[in-house]
């Protein structure tokens, strides 16, 4: 499995204090991808789903019900007939749209099949034995479950009691941090942490530090983005997704945006061929609807503010969200909540360590949250 590792990057590894023990998963890592079990949101959940009835209601792993816009399928669709050429040009389409509409050049954006194989080829490039990942608690895990497989050390911190990242406490978790990442909103409270502190966050972070800015949830809370940090040519990573607001989790498309540098740094640990050509088109058409953003963030916030204001209603106390999930503190322990609300046919979120009576919830359709405020409470009575 090491020889897919070249003699440089084995060399490269050794030099950052890896051991050789550790090539093997990190040939792993490079090679298996989405068959392992922290990859990404749809892997984590799986870690602790039972196999849902055709009828469920699936608010587990934060997807949109809606999926891709109208102009996406169309395009999808269309480009399904030129399915027998590779059409690499479409993956340059996407960059070239995507590069223009947040104002930074071509070579500041690399364009992936979603933004799991940025997150993980990061924490190769940036993170070793000497050299911790830091995230929230709780936080998305699949980056830190990653930095442990190859033998990173992890440092999780707690939120602040805004439920915002904790940024000074973040920037002084280790001298010696590789990567530090942030979530924003964050996964899986909803909560949004102040640009202002996420730019404190860059100022103040150790030195050879990179800061991972996730923005897969920040079109649905209508900003702030940070492309400008990376226009600036800060020490910063941002990540962005399809899979969310465009409603395209299956089709597979995203992005990472940084320094030319740090593209290379992230590259040089990719073993990836052409994009699907279908998503790369679905991709560029949803980046070029002027409705689809605005529509879609008004219809989850409108679905959101009703099913938080009825467990309000019903004094149950929510995390104050303004993305698709939100987490609900039940009294009781989460696992519990999560198996009766399967025998219910509604699947919600996997369970946090660190906060062992809170579930999440994905926002789904208007249907699909009546159904389960019928389940919660039959549940909860």
């Amino acid at each position: 499995m090491t020889t897919v590792l070249s003699e440089k990057q084995q060399q490269e590894l050794l030099n950052r204090g890896f051991s050789r023990r550790t090539f093997g998963r990190i040939a792993t890592m490079l090679t298996a991808g989405a068959a392992l079990p922290f990859y990404n949101e749809p892997a984590m959940a799986q870690l602790s789903r039972v196999d849902a009835p055709p009828d469920a209601v699936m608010i587990n792993s934060n997807e949109n019900p809606l999926g891709p816009c109208k102009e996406a399928r169309e395009a999808a669709h269309k480009m399904v007939e030129q399915g027998g050429r590779y059409l690499f040009g479409e993956a340059g389409k996407v960059l070239t749209i995507l590069s223009e509409q947040e104002g930074l050049t071509p070579n500041h954006v690399n364009i992936y099949a979603g933004s799991s194989s940025p997150l993980h080829q990061a924490v190769i490039a940036f993170c070793s034995p000497t050299k911790p990942y830091v995230l929230a608690d709780p936080g998305y895990e699949a980056g830190g479950a990653a930095a442990q497989f190859i033998g990173a050390p992890v440092i999780r911190v707690p939120l602040a009691k805004d439920y915002a990242h904790d940024v000074k406490a973040m920037a002084a978790a280790s001298p010696t941090a590789g990567l530090i990442y942030i979530c924003n909103p964050n996964n899986p409270t909803g909560t949004m942490t102040k640009k202002s502190d996420l730019e404190w966050l860059v100022a103040n972070k150790p030195k050879g530090s990179v800061v991972m800015i996730d923005e897969a949830y920040t079109h649905i809370a209508g900003g702030p983005f940070c492309n400008d940090m990376v226009a600036a040519d800060k020490d910063v990573v941002i990540l962005r997704t399809f899979s969310k607001i465009y409603g395209m989790a299956g089709l597979r498309a995203g992005a990472a945006m940084a320094r030319p540098d740090l593209l290379e740094k992230i590259r040089g640990w990719a073993h990836s061929g052409m994009m699907p050509i279908t998503s790369m088109a679905a991709a560029s058409a949803s980046l070029q609807s002027k409705t689809v953003v605005p529509e879609r963030r008004k219809y989850i916030a409108d679905v959101r503010n009703d099913v938080l204001d009825f467990l309000d209603q019903h004094n149950f106390k929510c995390v104050p969200s303004v993305s698709n999930c939100f987490m609900v503190d039940t009294k009781r322990p989460s696992r519990d909540v999560i198996s009766a609300m399967a025998r219910e046919k509604v699947y919600i979120g996997r369970p946090w360590q660190v906060w062992p009576t809170h579930v999440r919830v994905t926002v789904g359709t208007q249907e699909e949250m009546d159904k389960f405020k019928a389940a919660f409470l039959k549940v909860m009575a």
